[in-house]
């Protein structure tokens, strides 16, 4: 049985994708097997490894059913580490399934034959179709929050949209936690908001938090995780911290 993490925010900005494609390589550099799924037409977790979102069969046709998993999964430079891509195609999947049957299994139903320990979807910055479909077929939510004055907002909305999918369409989705991200000790505002989420999420507030770090901002730009990039960075060694701690919240120690 995978692990299957949706990572998600419906605010953008809040280091959504830089935490899916970094927890993954973590995970792969423990020696797992791990398939990422770009479920944003951005395409940001595809470009950010390195990879061309352009001439490839992508998430949009595996949701449609016009392409096969197996033949549209990608292999990166990582070993154990695999992408389902995406591109701009992809902005056009919630009308095209709109009106298909049971279209909140729709990736549910494209994920039933991937044998990986992990599967991390990278959700969009929206709670549209998309993103129902990543909460309905995923065993775990993972959220990401900027230290920022407007951390909380929004927050509410997205953990009613997880309490609505548990009642319609997946009753054991389990909040694995929040991971703050660019976070700065050095200031009075990183470590209010530290306290706030922690009053409102308790343990479920992951003990590793992301720092605000240049090398980890870098990254992406040369299609590498940070691990490649400078794997001595404070970005790398807190990514590697969140790994572990996914690895013990979701019960997945060999």
């Amino acid at each position: 049985m995978s692990y299957i993490i949706a990572v998600a925010n419906q605010k953008g900005g809040v280091g959504k994708t830089t935490t899916a494609v970094n927890v993954a390589a973590g995970l792969a550099a423990a020696k797992y097997s791990v398939l990422i799924v770009d479920l944003d037409p951005q395409g940001n977790a595809t470009s950010g490894l390195g990879l061309d979102k352009e001439g490839q069969q992508t998430t949009y046709e595996v949701l449609l059913g016009t392409a096969g998993l197996a033949d549209s999964v990608q292999e990166t430079r990582i070993p154990g580490l695999y992408v389902l891509p995406a591109n701009q195609n992809l902005a056009a999947a919630e009308l095209d399934i709109a009106s298909l049957p049971h279209r909140e299994y729709r990736l549910q139903e494209a994920l039933k034959t991937a044998i990986y320990d992990y599967i991390i979807i990278d959700c969009p910055p929206a709670l549209g179709l998309l993103t129902i479909n990543a909460l309905t077929c995923a065993t775990h939510v993972l959220i990401p929050v900027q230290t920022e004055y407007y951390a909380l907002e929004g927050l509410g909305q997205l953990l009613g949209t997880v309490q609505r999918v548990r009642q319609a369409t997946n009753p054991s989705l389990d909040l694995l936690g929040v991971v703050l991200t660019m976070y700065d000790s050095r200031t009075s505002l990183s470590q209010q908001v530290k306290a706030e989420i922690k009053t409102h999420f308790a343990d479920k507030l992951f003990s590793s938090v992301i720092p605000r770090n240049v090398r980890l901002a870098e990254a992406p730009s040369y299609g590498k995780t940070v691990f490649e990039h400078d794997k001595w960075s404070k970005g790398a060694r807190a990514y590697k911290q969140v790994a572990r701690e996914v690895i013990k919240r979701t019960g997945g120690e060999r």
